[in-house]
């Protein structure tokens, strides 16, 4: 918002902030579209795995965006950023979420389309799979160092599941 607003030599970024978070929350979140397959990727992953999720987005916004399209019964916990601001960064809310529930960073998989999730992950001794559909670009995930890259979303359960797997070898 800073970077937006100081095109215009506007300083009110706080304001700026509140204003969209107030109108994301009343109507932008419901114009989110799930990506094709990615409803079948994530069943398929749910009969293996445990599927959390660790976005950037505001907790509740994540939380009522799965509900809306029917997705949140999926995954065993959802996770974001905070109000009080004490997890904003993908490395600490990865790190949460493998406290909370104990889990074995070797054997987990981030997916992501970011380079912070990328980095996010491997700071916490993650391998991450970026995909190539969302915000981020290929480039970017190749610079950030993903594991694996992921083209299709037929090829997502696929890909994640051999990752896991590989890892218990």
């Amino acid at each position: 918002m800073r970077y937006l607003l100081g095109q215009f030599g506007d300083d009110r970024v706080t304001e700026g902030v509140d204003a969209y978070r107030q109108d994301y929350g009343s109507r932008g979140l419901l114009l989110s579209e799930v990506y094709d397959g990615i409803p079948e990727a994530l069943s398929r992953m749910k009969k293996e795995a445990r599927l959390f999720l660790a976005t950037s987005k505001r907790e509740t916004f994540a939380r009522r965006i799965l509900e809306d399209k029917g997705l949140d019964a999926l995954f065993t916990g959802i996770y974001g950023s905070t109000p009080a601001g004490d997890i904003d960064h993908k490395p600490e809310l990865i790190a949460h979420i493998i406290q909370q529930h104990e889990l074995d960073a070797d054997r987990c998989v981030m997916i992501g389309d970011r380079k912070y999730d990328v980095t996010g992950a491997h700071a916490n001794g993650m391998r991450a799979a970026g995909v190539l559909w969302g915000y981020g670009e290929q480039a970017e995930l190749e610079s950030a160092g993903a594991d694996r890259l992921v083209v299709q979303t037929a090829e997502l359960a696929d890909v994640a599941l051999g990752m896991v797997s590989s890892a218990e070898r």
